[in-house]
């Protein structure tokens, strides 16, 4: 069985999961303590990030770019029949959103406002991408079919569900289509497989906590893992 190592708010292991979860692939995982790294772990991952993953027959995989490109060669691509053209663009969608989980992290996890307004504008920004791309006549990115780009963004639209659950912030304000798209992604996914049993609390803790979305204001409508060393 496949075994992945990640830690438990990590938005690049959801990706991962996701993934698997869409092709209803088995898994086991183990999480560990990134400020306290495991040599074993270090042994396995040249990077030092999580998530890697430990394929079948015993081989460490690592950066989930890669990790998501193995699970489509070994077991099949989510859609048949995608031209280069379009898996070209597929990929480019998908780095628009796993270039985000960062800087969504990074807002999330912002104390004041002034913080928080300018680096949710990034974030707000790549969202406006995607509505002006969505068609709003399908219900994923491209089609009525789960695609490739739709995982990407996975990690990005479950957060802003929970930021909005619990704050009415929603990072997604005003673009309708993808409003829609996010619901249909979610309710797409047994999200409950793609985390810790223990995730929310876990995000609440770390992003609802002594931060500005946390405060309990009125968030004006306006985007941590900790840094690029934490995963990819």
């Amino acid at each position: 069985m496949i075994k992945l190592i990640s830690f438990k708010i990590c938005p690049f292991v959801q990706r991962v999961t996701a993934a698997l979860e869409a092709k209803k692939i088995p898994f086991e995982i183990e999480y560990i303590n990134l400020k306290d790294k495991p040599q074993w772990f270090l042994d396995l991952a040249p990077n030092g990030q999580v998530p890697v993953m430990i394929t079948e027959s015993g081989t460490a995989l690592f950066e989930s770019d890669a990790i998501i490109g193995y699970i489509e060669d070994e077991y099949g691509p989510l859609e048949e029949g995608v031209s280069n053209e379009q898996r070209a663009q597929d990929r480019a969608w998908s780095y628009l959103g796993s270039k985000h989980y960062l800087v969504q992290c990074g807002t999330m996890s912002s104390k004041d406002k002034e913080i928080f307004i300018k680096r949710s504008e990034k974030l707000v920004a790549a969202f406006a991408k995607v509505e002006a791309q969505l068609s709003g006549k399908t219900k994923f990115f491209k089609s009525d079919e789960l695609s490739n780009v739709d995982i990407a963004w996975v990690p990005l639209l479950h957060r802003a569900a929970i930021v909005k659950k619990y704050t009415n912030y929603d990072f997604l304000c005003g673009l309708t289509k993808s409003q829609a798209w996010q619901q249909n992604v979610l309710s797409s996914l047994a999200m409950g497989n793609t985390v810790s049993e223990d995730f929310e609390p876990l995000f609440k803790n770390f992003y609802l906590t002594n931060t500005y979305l946390g405060e309990g204001q009125n968030v004006q409508q306006a985007g941590i893992c900790g840094s690029s060393a934490c995963c990819g």
